[in-house]
């Protein structure tokens, strides 16, 4: 059998890589996507590991010959995902999560990729505001701009497939995991011809 494709989308602040992080750690059976990027190595990155580092001419001819599923410029820097390391993964019944932003989703949509699609929605906009402003990280006026971003980007949860509010971190979670766990016993996912030699001949 194969393993499934989930593309987990959220507003900066749901708490989108948390989730993703707990889940890997929490379910066997499922990788992270490994992004290729031109952005260069930050302290303590390793290639292979934390991303794909390329220059921009070997992305570029990346995206003209079709390797990625999807790709995107984010300040100032390039970023994809690879169709091929994609599709191997899930050959050998392994689940990957793509960890991607609304934009990316649309894009591998588009290609009419099977794929689960999870939207993570904070319970309010009052409440994202809050978490953005507990990291102090950002400046009000970057806040500001998130918050902004956040809402265009809710715009678009109902191409999703399963959307779940992050209020409580561990009962995220719960469902989260249930969509990745649910997806695997399919019907459609079983070999009827095991089925039928296994008990009905």
């Amino acid at each position: 059998m194969k393993g499934n494709i989930f593309i987990i989308s959220a507003p900066s602040g749901a708490g989108k890589t948390t989730l993703c992080r707990m889940l890997l750690e929490s379910t066997p059976g499922i990788v992270f996507s490994i992004s290729y990027t031109t952005r260069p190595p930050r302290p303590g990155e390793v290639d292979g590991k934390d991303y794909y580092f390329v220059d921009e001419k070997s992305f570029m001819d990346m995206v003209r010959a079709g390797e990625f599923l999807e790709w995107a410029e984010v300040h100032g820097n390039l970023y994809g995902t690879s169709k091929k390391k994609t599709l191997e993964i899930i050959q050998h019944n392994t689940d990957v999560l793509l960890d991607i932003d609304v934009q990316g989703a649309a894009q591998i949509r588009q290609k009419g990729i099977e794929a689960t699609y999870v939207f993570i929605l904070p319970p309010s906009l009052d409440a994202l505001r809050k978490r953005l402003e507990h990291r102090r990280t950002d400046s009000e006026e970057i806040i500001m701009r998130r918050l902004q971003n956040a809402i265009e980007e809710i715009r678009a949860y109902s191409e999703y497939d399963y959307i779940i509010v992050n209020d409580r971190l561990e009962v995220a979670l719960e469902y989260l995991r249930s969509v990745v766990l649910s997806r695997r016993v399919e019907k459609k996912r079983i070999s009827h011809e095991w089925v039928r030699k296994t008990f009905l001949t």
